[in-house]
């Protein structure tokens, strides 16, 4: 008894506030005098005037008395009490539930027999439970008409046509399905604990009562809703649909068989017998259902479990297509049917269903009407199948978004009885769809990539939750898909980036080869893996087993795994970011490594005297080496090849014979690994002192100069060797920096005359980098009062010069402000309060993390202007130049000072206050040099001004910490130079008659250099050639772009460029032939006249490969990559870029980088690779995209860009690890940069508010931009139309979820209420059901389960959990344990976050589900993602709401290119080729 009562006070303790909603609902049930008594009760005791037990006692002796049994029971023993006239279904489950209680277990207990009167009592309480739980009032609201059944009666409604099937359910004692079983009798045996075990001498009626109220309130909340055992649908769910009969005159199956209307079989039966095939009737007028009566799918798996299913129809003959019931048999329970299946699409639209019994064959065509909704989803889930597997069969390179867009823009055909697709109709039918999808890769050729390997397919799995490699055997037949036969073309290639990949393939799958291939494994849990060889295909039978050579090693076709197929192509696809120590080296590292030989050395001629007794020659081994020649090091691995190195110097000290050894670095070593050319050296400024006794002998080593011709020789180099091997001769074209991986073209470092022979020009290079690292001041000034310290003009750091009235730069941390900033605000925006019943899915938001959160941005740099530039004197009165100090003004930005962020919102971002707060800081803490002018004294406007460049600010207005006020600046303040030329606020022009020096801290203008005349390949709408025309440095001539629209958009942006909507390998192919026209008409560019090639090639194509051989190598070498890089190769442009996604450069571990980088190596091309964020370039966007630069001989290799704006650390990581060895680009400010983060509300809150599915394509601004950035982006001329603020038209059950995320930042679906709600097009919602325990998650706080599907049980899944229909997406819980809880989908972006990568398709529940407006309930508009992307809002798009959302998406942000490469290209392409990014 004890343990009971622990037990039953444990339950009543967590679930007591359960109990006490129960008990005010209890009220509306008792007559008023009692409510108020109850009232009463439960205020005295809130206010401790009784405690809590005489509560409970006072509360049990008011029930016993308000609910006597006379009033709850009739003679015969039904009990109606709450139940409001119920069914006499309900009435025997209240009887056999009293039959349960009765029973000898029951009746007795551990205390001994009790009186038949506490036990009735007892069981009529109870009776009275079981009603209430599952009253009107509850909190589970069903839509029966007015009945309401009790908790028992489920488990033994009866069907209404009881003699259809000839047998009936008898509630408990029919149930087969263990679980059911399992909850039954859990139940009834608690229910008989609480009766039984406690001592009725302790507690009395009522007490017993109140017990089972607070333990059966709390069983209702943690036990399942019970399934019907067979066909596994809900008993309560309003949906559930009964069988209604057949009409008198239907027959039995073998009798209908025999009918004269069917034409098949005369009355003997034995006709049966005499037919090899069943016979084929078509049957109409048809409803499916289980034994029970219920309609039922007969797709849902229950077939195949053996379930039997049986259907009534009228049946046809195979060769009458009416479907009406005229000449047709009627027939009743036919089956129970073996198997169903699918014979393909008649006539292609329209797929031949049948079922197969012990009979016969019967083709399906009309339902009946009650059977019509259950059937329609049949015929939808086979369409939809045609639709995917046809779409992927052409495009196996979509996204999920672009599935979405195919489906929802598809017309179902006529007939059908539905009118539209949308994606919870995809993720319903996902099982379906992609075991279809796997039938149709067993079909398939084996050279063919498998579309279930797509990446729209691999997304669809993870999200529906699907499970692989279960295959039901009772599809028939795969469904008919029309193959398309137009394959990509293949690529146009010149001589020798074809020879590069060749040779490089074919050495990869010869050695693959010789170690036997990688051994494919299995996933060996699904049915695929389990099942045997099939021994008929063509792989099984080259089986030796089955009479084969054994030679292919294929496995069966019918045994691929499809798990380890997806698994390899997401493992492709991951890109690991871990951190690998950078290797710097060390010029000892080789001494370490090198072997000493045994060798006769001797000097030859005499000594040149100086500190050292330098010699010009000497001979090893008798073999003469001099100064300049080039010498082979062994190294003590054998494994590793010889070191190569030149002669620098050669002299003897007391060390004995030595010389300097400047080493080369073989190409395997480079970024370029095995891909080099294992003949290929590089120049690296490594060099060490060694013994002469080292070296092994002479090699000798060319340079190969590019030829007088280079720029037209394109496409003309048909061999791939440079030099013959003989062991001996080396070539090397560049020097290599191989912390960056630059390829640049040697440096011109000259010896003098005086040090010819111990000239070393690394030495030289590294003494320079040195130097610059180290602060050296100059032109000392004539000091009076300063005796503690030596003042100076100038100051040298950095290999730049800085003057006294300087702007610089220093890190965030360098000083502090007189206003204490406002903590920044991090806040958790995880709440404590939830209610877990409303909102089931809020516990898996267990981090404060957000997606697209700037709150742990760092602060942009300070800015402050020289004041002095000193040395402290040493006690000799000799200034201390190991030390340089510089005395500084600050600055203030807009939110350091009282107003905080808000104010920087809405000023310029360049504006900044002036200070006279000083402070002193070491010159090391410099980090670059920046402008700051008085506005008022420019000479030109603010906006000219600032356009000038990236460093430059201005102040109009000095602001006084103490007082938090804004004033006039000192007259100190103004620029010397500047004073008195503007003309009040930077708004005149300021004309001057002519031009004056400018002072020195101020860049010079770098002179007007002439645009490069530019070819765009894969050219989308245009937006990187709009950062270069921005920029001021290209001239897009000619553009390449086959979609349509995209092409189009770009004509309307760029009238002057000729524009190719073509297959880029046949235009290449026709110029390499000599054309000068294409097929339009069109001028096609000719050799020399491309100054300029920029484009971003796709790559899909070849990141599913998973091995070396032959299919993967054709798939390779007739990429785009490949076209790309052979028009590189013809035109010989002076610079090319190649953009691409981050993972470009890590594709098959970087082999895609390598080659690439291999093949602009060979053609003579100075080169280098990074990555870079676009939102640290000007835009509100996530956007890392790899870039590979490339400069002609003889133009100077532009260097990446320092980061201009702050970004979110966690979206910074632009390191690539290459073989081990971690790159990054030359950039130096890491994540800091000069200006704050563009935001969300920065990108797009002067937008107008529009609604979900807006189409008007041009709208009024409704305002004035608000911010710098909306400024710039809406452009200097007047523009009052916004064009293109439209958004797509979400379906009414997407746009109900949408319209239930908060507005608060972090918010998605795990925010979604579990409602039901009526959406716009008049439906209702379900409320999604928690039927499973989570091994995982546990329950919630209040005890409720968290599962929704078997699987969160650690079982396989059930197809008859999945639901629809619901606010939260079923599919989201389903599959969120595994898949990081599906942050972020249908999530809202934050006002002052960013965005995620701009995605084709915004789409809540794609890859980037972030896609909410803040505040409106909708998905983001074009307009906002073209802003998101730098796209001016003049800028036009063309086609519909999808083809514009792609355009945007398929480009690169504008700004990223004119505020990134564009002024490095421009600057270093300047006369004197300054780069001020070095």
């Amino acid at each position: 008894m004890n343990s009971s009562k622990t037990v039953f006070e444990l339950l009543i303790l967590s679930f007591q506030h359960h109990v006490k909603e129960k008990l005010k609902l209890v009220q509306d049930f008792l007559h008023v005098d009692a409510q108020d008594q109850l009232t009463s009760l439960e205020e005295k005791m809130k206010s401790s005037e009784i405690s809590m037990e005489v509560y409970i006692s006072k509360v049990k002796a008011l029930l016993g008395k308000e609910l006597p049994l006379e009033n709850g029971v009739e003679q015969n023993g039904r009990a109606n009490g709450f139940s409001n006239g119920s069914h006499d279904d309900e009435t025997m489950g209240v009887q056999e539930e009293e039959e349960a209680v009765k029973s000898p277990t029951a009746a007795k207990g551990k205390g001994g027999r009790r009186s038949k009167s506490n036990s009735d009592t007892k069981m009529l309480l109870d009776k009275h439970i079981f009603s209430f739980v599952e009253s009107p009032a509850s909190s589970r609201v069903t839509r029966n008409s007015g009945k309401q059944p009790t908790i028992m009666s489920m488990f033994s409604r009866k069907r209404k046509s009881e003699d259809l099937n000839g047998e009936a359910v008898n509630g408990v004692s029919d149930v087969k399905n263990e679980d059911d079983i399992e909850e039954v009798t859990l139940f009834l045996s608690i229910k008989r604990n609480v009766c039984d075990e406690l001592n009725p001498s302790a507690l009395s009626d009522a007490s017993v009562f109140s017990t089972s109220v607070t333990f059966l309130f709390c069983f209702s909340f943690q036990t399942p809703p019970p399934k019907c055992p067979d066909c596994r649908q809900y008993l309560d769910d309003s949906d559930l649909k009964f069988f209604q009969g057949d009409p008198d005159n239907a027959l039995d199956e073998p009798e209908m068989l025999t009918d004269e209307r069917l034409s098949l079989f005369d009355s003997n039966e034995d006709g049966f017998e005499s037919y090899e095939e069943l016979p084929q009737h078509k049957i109409t007028n048809f409803s499916v259902y289980d034994k029970r009566g219920h309609l039922c799918p007969f797709d849902a798996g229950l077939i195949e479990k053996n379930v039997e299913l049986y259907f009534s129809c009228v049946v046809k003959p195979i060769y009458d297509d009416n479907p009406c019931l005229d000449g047709g048999v009627p027939a009743k329970k036919l089956g129970p049917i073996n198997a169903w299946w699918i014979t393909g699409f008649d006539g292609g639209e329209k797929a031949l269903i049948g079922f197969t019994t012990a009979f016969a064959d019967y083709i399906l065509m009309h339902p009946s009407e009650e059977y019509a909704p259950i059937f329609a989803l049949m015929q939808e889930k086979i369409y939809m199948s045609k639709i995917v597997v046809e779409f992927l069969q052409k495009n196996p390179d979509a996204t999920y978004e672009d599935l979405l867009n195919k489906i929802e823009t598809t017309v179902p055909p006529a007939g059908l009885n539905f009118n539209c697709f949308t994606e919870d109709t995809l993720l319903r039918h996902a099982q379906f769809v992609v075991e279809q999808v796997e039938s149709y890769d067993e079909a398939g050729d084996s050279d063919e990539q498998p579309i279930i390997v797509t990446p729209c397919m691999r997304d669809l799995i993870k999200l529906a939750g699907v499970t692989l490699g279960k295959r039901r055997q009772a599809i028939r037949h795969p469904t008919k898909i029309e193959k398309d036969s137009k394959g990509p073309t293949k690529a146009t290639t010149t001589t020798l980036v074809y020879q590069i990949f060749d040779t490089f393939f074919s050495d990869q799958i010869e050695q693959n080869d010789k170690d036997g291939g990688a051994k494919r494994q299995r996933c060996g849990v699904c049915e695929v893996c389990q099942s045997p060889d099939c021994g008929k295909c063509v792989a099984c039978k080259d089986m030796i087993k089955f009479g084969g050579s054994g030679k292919s090693k294929q496995a069966c076709k019918q045994r691929r795994c499809p798990n380890l197929a997806v698994k390899e192509a997401e493992d492709d696809e991951t890109i690991e970011e871990e951190d690998v120590p950078v290797e710097k080296s060390k010029k000892v590292s080789h001494a370490k490594r090198k072997k000493q030989t045994q060798c006769k050395l001797s000097w030859i001629g005499e000594p040149i005297q100086g500190k050292k007794q330098y010699y010009k020659k000497v001979s090893v081994n008798d073999e003469v080496l001099e100064v300049g020649d080039c010498v082979s090091v062994s190294s003590e691995d054998p494994s590793i090849p010889l070191y190569l190195a030149r002669i620098a110097s050669l002299w003897e000290d007391n060390n004995g014979k030595m010389f300097h050894a400047h080493w080369f670095l073989r190409g395997i070593h480079t970024v370029l690994g095995e891909s080099s050319d294992p003949l290929e050296l590089v120049i690296v400024d490594e060099c060490e002192d060694m013994l002469l006794n080292y070296v092994q002998g002479k090699v000798d080593v060319m340079y190969k100069a590019p030829s007088n011709n280079w720029f037209m020789e394109g496409g003309m180099d048909v061999e791939i060797k440079v030099i013959e091997d003989d062991g001996k001769s080396f070539f090397y074209q560049f020097w290599y920096d191989t912390e960056f991986a630059r390829f640049e073209t040697p440096p011109k470092t000259s010896p003098t005359d005086e040090n010819m022979f111990k000239f070393c020009g690394s030495c030289v290079r590294t003494k320079e980098r040195e130097e610059q690292e180290v602060p050296r001041v100059s032109e000392p000034l004539d000091q009076k009062d300063e005796d503690n310290k030596a003042l100076y003009a100038s100051a040298f750091f950095k290999g730049k010069q800085f003057k006294v009235g300087d702007g610089v730069y220093l890190p965030p941390e360098a000083f502090n402000f007189g206003v204490k900033p406002a903590s920044p605000q991090k806040r958790s925006h995880r709440k404590e309060d939830v209610d877990e019943d409303l909102y089931p899915e809020y516990y898996r938001k267990s981090s404060d993390y957000i997606k697209g959160s700037n709150l742990d941005a760092p602060e942009p740099f300070r800015v402050a202007r020289i004041k002095e530039i000193f040395c402290h004197r040493r006690s000799n009165n000799k200034p201390d130049n190991s030390e340089v100090k510089l005395r500084l003004y600050k600055f203030y930005r807009p939110e350091n000072t009282h107003k905080g962020v808000k104010a920087s919102y809405h000023t310029d971002i360049n504006q900044l206050y002036w200070s006279d707060e000083e402070v002193t800081v070491s010159m090391t803490e410099v980090l670059g040099r920046c402008q700051v002018e008085y506005a008022e004294d420019l000479n030109e406007s603010i906006q000219e001004y600032s356009s000038g460049g990236p460093d430059r600010f201005y102040f109009l207005e000095a602001y006084n910490a103490k007082s938090k006020s804004f004033e006039d600046p000192p007259n100190h303040a103004r620029s010397a130079v500047h004073k008195g030329k503007g003309k009040g606020k930077g708004k005149g022009k300021g004309k001057v008659a002519a031009q004056e020096t400018q002072d020195s801290n101020v860049d010079q203008q770098a002179p007007k250099v002439a645009k490069y005349r530019t070819l765009d390949v894969f050219s989308g709408c245009g937006g990187l050639s709009e950062g270069f025309h921005q920029a001021g440095i290209s001239e897009t001539l000619w553009a390449i772009e086959m979609w349509e629209p995209a092409a189009q958009a770009f004509r309307l942006n760029n009238p002057g460029t000729t524009v190719f909507t073509e297959d880029c390998n046949v235009l290449l192919k026709l110029v390499m032939s000599g054309e000068k026209t294409n097929s339009l008409g069109q001028k096609l560019p000719q050799k020399g006249d491309v100054e300029m090639l920029c484009g971003g090639p796709p790559c899909q194509g070849f990141s599913g490969m998973n091995r070396f051989n032959s299919r993967t190598y054709s798939k390779f070498k007739n990429s785009l990559v490949v076209s790309y890089l052979s028009y590189c190769d013809y035109y010989r442009p002076k610079f090319f870029l190649l953009e691409n996604v981050r993972n470009f450069v890590s594709f098959k571990k970087s082999m895609v980088l390598k080659l690439t980088l291999r093949c602009l190596v060979r053609m003579g091309y100075q080169c280098t690779f990074g990555v870079l964020q676009a939102g640290q370039y000007g835009v509100a966007q996530t956007r890392r995209r790899a870039i590979i630069l490339a400069a002609a001989p003889g133009e100077k290799l532009p260097h990446y860009p320092e980061p201009l704006h702050v970004f979110a650390p966690r979206a910074c990581s632009l390191s690539v690890v290459v073989d081990e060895r971690k790159y990054v680009s030359n950039v130096t400010r890491g994540n800091g940069g000069i200006y704050r983060t563009i935001t969300v509300r920065d990108t797009m809150s002067d937008l107008p508010e529009i609604r979900n599915g807006a189409a008007a394509l041009e709208i009024s601004y409704n305002g004035e931009p608000q911010s710098w950035f909306q400024r710039q982006i809406r452009g200097t001329q007047y523009q009052p139309i916004l064009k293109d603020h439209i958004c797509k038209d979400m379906s009414a059950l997407v746009e109900g979820r949408m319209r239930h995320i908060p507005l608060a930042p972090g918010s998605d679906w795990r925010d979604l209420p579990n409602l039901e709600v009526r959406l716009k097009d008049g439906t209702m919602t379900k409320k999604l059901r928690y039927t499973h325990s989570d091994k995982k998650n546990g329950r919630s706080s209040t005890g409720s389960l968290r599962g929704v599907c078997t699987c969160a049980e650690g079982k396989p899944c059930d197809p008859a959990d999945r639901q629809f229909n619901t606010l939260i997406p079923w599919c989201l819980p389903h599959t969120g344990n595994r898949h990081n809880h599906w942050a972020g989908l249908y999530g809202r972006l934050e006002w002052d976050g960013f965005f995620s990568t701009t995605v084709t398709n915004p789409e809540p529940m794609g890859k980037q589900g972030r896609v909410l407006h803040p505040e409106q309930h909708r998905v983001v508009s074009v307009r906002e993602c073209a802003r998101s992307q730098g796209f001016p809002d003049t800028y036009r798009l063309f086609g519909n709401i999808l083809d514009k959302h792609r355009q945007v998406k398929c480009e690169q942000p504008c700004s990223f290119h004119r505020l990134s490469l564009c002024p490095t290209l421009e600057q270093e392409e300047s006369a004197a080729h300054l780069d001020i990014w070095k």
